[in-house]
């Protein structure tokens, strides 16, 4: 039964004081000054400055000169009433190379980034990786190589080391789908390989990296923070008479075989089957699991669309709208016989379908199977071609659709929320618009206009709309 509008389209809808409202965004995609105060080169630098790999050759160089701007920003989360901030630390600021000591200059950034927050009632929710391997580790092998696990929970003892007073919460990975599928899978990500093998690797490695890290983090920390990881777990749909096996595999590669290390159940046992003549998983040693389930306080979810899959007759053009860029490989290892039907709209600019009804249904499911473990919506917001109109305030963006977007996506919250999921906060991507990784600065997702020669920052009307929404505790109108 449909308790609310069918369309999702609610108004007034109560948050309690303790829901936390904040925003998202990462390192690589609003810092710049990527060759500034000792940082070292990531693997999106040498992507980005790879011919073809970017819309339009944009790069990372510059972003949104967050790095400069720091106390502007802080003052604009403050302005907009933000409760919390997750932000994603460069690895190769703290470690050019990615092994060795720690730069100082690249600490004590994120040291007054993070003191800035506090002084302004904000809580830190510190990302340790977001995409932005160093390069240097991936000329030994990247994520496909097992030490990359080990450097990287050296690299969350020194980050914890120096501001595991401080941060609420630590999120170890953002999306390591992307980072093993379309970054070794794909082609569409940094590094940009195509080979499945590695791709299967990396996901175990990802896995082994994060129970690495938590451990790390727990030895040196000292004011109980909570520990998570976010995961882009799909939400599938069947169609077809092979809808329910294709949705199967997929859920195999998407979803379980991260939740089942991260959460003690190990790795599926079809996915293993599924992938037998891409990899014999000999990567995964004994005692990795036991070291992967390390006890998580919270887990992010990042939801933006759905897929809808049948098997592929292997006659007719094969349907491939997965809602990722087509760079020649697959993110799929094993499953290239799976179809991606089209789905009905409206779209964003990604053409993403919109669908408020998979956030509501993912975050129920989760909860159904993990009643223990709180969550949190760690990334939603949606890409629409901006237009900046002269009002007689001044510059303005009407961003209705963004606004309508969200709206609706806070509705099916709500609803999962009343249907008994523990969900702890919505973090709303993204504070500013930035460089939206393959497609360079051709999106917008901000809830905030960034003007890429100027750098001026412009709160959109979804802004204001967001601002009321923390204010008020209650769901407003569009």
């Amino acid at each position: 039964m449909t308790i609310g509008t069918p369309d999702y389209r609610d108004a007034g809808l109560e948050f309690g004081e303790d829901f936390l409202f904040g925003s998202a965004t990462a390192s690589y995609q609003i810092e710049g000054a990527v060759r500034e105060d000792g940082r070292g080169p990531s693997i999106w630098d040498t992507f980005s400055h790879t011919p073809g790999k970017v819309w339009n050759g944009d790069t990372g160089d510059t972003a949104c000169d967050h790095y400069h701007r720091l106390d502007e920003d802080l003052d604009l989360m403050a302005g907009l009433g933000l409760e919390a901030y997750r932000f994603s630390i460069a690895w190769p600021r703290i470690q050019p190379t990615g092994r060795g000591v720690a730069n100082e200059a690249g600490l004590a950034f994120y040291e007054r980034l993070v003191d800035g927050l506090i002084a302004r009632g904000i809580r830190p929710i510190a990302t340790l990786y977001h995409w932005d391997l160093p390069q240097a580790l991936e000329d030994e092998g990247g994520w496909a190589n097992r030490e990359t696990a080990y450097a990287f929970a050296e690299y969350a003892r020194i980050v914890g080391e120096r501001l595991g007073d401080r941060v609420a919460v630590w999120t170890t990975l953002n999306e390591p789908w992307c980072s093993a599928y379309l970054g070794y899978g794909s082609g569409a990500h940094a590094p940009g390989l195509m080979d499945g093998a590695k791709a299967l690797a990396a996901v175990h490695h990802l896995n082994l990296a994060h129970g690495l890290a938590i451990a790390a983090l727990r030895e040196v920390a000292t004011n109980d923070p909570g520990y998570s990881i976010t995961l882009n777990l799909h939400v599938i749909r069947p169609s077809g008479e092979g809808g329910a096996e294709a949705a199967r595999r997929i859920d195999g590669l998407a979803n379980r075989v991260f939740l089942g290390p991260l959460l003690g159940d190990g790795y599926p046992a079809d996915v293993i089957a599924d992938t037998a003549e891409v990899t014999d998983w000999g990567f995964v040693r004994p005692g990795d699991t036991e070291i992967i389930a390390e006890p998580l306080d919270l887990l992010g979810v990042n939801y933006y669309s759905t897929v809808t899959v049948d098997m592929w007759n292997g006659v007719s053009p094969r349907v491939n709208a997965d809602g990722h860029k087509d760079m020649g490989g697959t993110p799929w290892p094993g499953s290239e016989h799976v179809e991606f039907l089209e789905q009905p709209g409206p779209y964003t600019d990604m053409g993403w379908n919109i669908d408020p009804s998979g956030l509501e249904d993912l975050l129920v499911s989760l909860s159904e199977r993990y009643p223990e473990l709180p969550l949190m919506v760690t990334e939603n917001g949606a890409a629409f071609p901006d237009v900046v109109v002269d009002g007689p305030e001044g510059p303005a963006v009407h961003d209705e659709q963004r606004t309508d977007y969200l709206r609706r996506h806070f509705t099916a919250a709500h609803r999962a929320m009343a249907r008994g999921v523990d969900l702890r906060g919505y973090q709303v991507w993204s504070l500013m618009d930035n460089f939206e990784w393959g497609y360079g600065y051709s999106k917008r997702f901000g809830i905030v206009r960034v003007d890429y020669d100027s750098f001026e920052r412009l709160p959109k009307d979804s802004a204001h709309w967001y601002a009321e929404l923390i204010r008020t505790r209650r769901l407003p109108p569009a």
